[in-house]
C-alpha cells in the first residue's frame, strides 16, 4: 500500500469517528422516530394537529411573542410545481435582532443559522411533527462553549412549541 493509500484511509476513519462521536453526543433520535428529543441539534415534538393547522399554530404563536415572520415556505407545493410529491413539509422563518444578535456576540457564525427556522412535517406514518435547532447546538456548533443567551432563546423556542402542540 502506497503512503497515499495510508493517509486517504487514515483521514477516511478519523472523519467518520467524528461523525459517528458527533451522532452519540448529541442524540440519536428525532428525525421522524418516536422520541422528542434533539438530533444533531435538532428538537422534534409530536403534533396532534395535522400539519397545516400545526404550522398556522406557530405562526400565530410567533407573532404573539412580536418575533417576524420572514418566510413561510411550503416544500411539499415547490416539489409539485415539478412534478414531484412530497408528504407536507413546511418551513417558517423567524426572529428578531434582540434574540439573534446575543448569539452572534457568542458565536458570530451563528449568523448562517439565524433568523430562526421551525420545520412541521408529516413522517411515513401520518404523525405531525414541529422541529426546530437547539440554540446551544448552533452556539457549540460554531465553537463557543458558554452562551447564556442561548439557553434563553432556547427557552422561548420550546415555549412556542409547546403552546404550538397543545391539544
Amino acid at each position: 500500500m502506497n503512503i497515499k493509500t495510508r493517509v486517504a484511509l487514515t483521514l477516511g476513519a478519523l472523519l467518520l469517528g467524528g461523525c459517528s462521536v458527533m451522532g452519540a453526543h448529541h442524540g440519536a433520535a428525532g428525525h421522524g422516530g418516536n422520541r422528542a428529543t434533539a438530533s444533531h441539534g435538532l428538537v422534534a415534538l409530536k403534533s396532534p394537529h395535522s400539519p397545516a393547522e400545526t404550522m398556522n399554530r406557530l405562526e400565530v404563536e410567533v407573532k404573539k411573542r412580536n418575533l417576524a415572520v420572514v418566510s413561510r415556505i411550503d416544500h411539499a407545493a415547490a416539489a409539485q410545481r415539478i412534478g414531484q410529491a412530497l408528504r407536507p413539509t413546511e418551513l417558517l422563518v423567524f426572529g428578531n435582532p434582540q434574540a439573534g444578535t446575543p448569539l452572534m456576540l457568542c458565536a458570530q457564525l451563528t449568523g448562517i443559522d439565524l433568523p430562526m427556522k421551525a420545520l412541521v412535517w408529516a413522517d411515513e406514518a401520518g404523525q405531525t411533527w414541529l422541529g426546530y435547532n437547539d440554540p446551544q447546538w448552533l452556539i457549540h456548533r460554531h465553537g463557543a462553549r458558554d452562551c447564556p443567551p442561548a439557553e434563553q432563546v432556547g427557552k422561548a423556542l420550546a415555549a412556542i412549541a409547546a403552546a404550538t402542540v397543545a391539544k
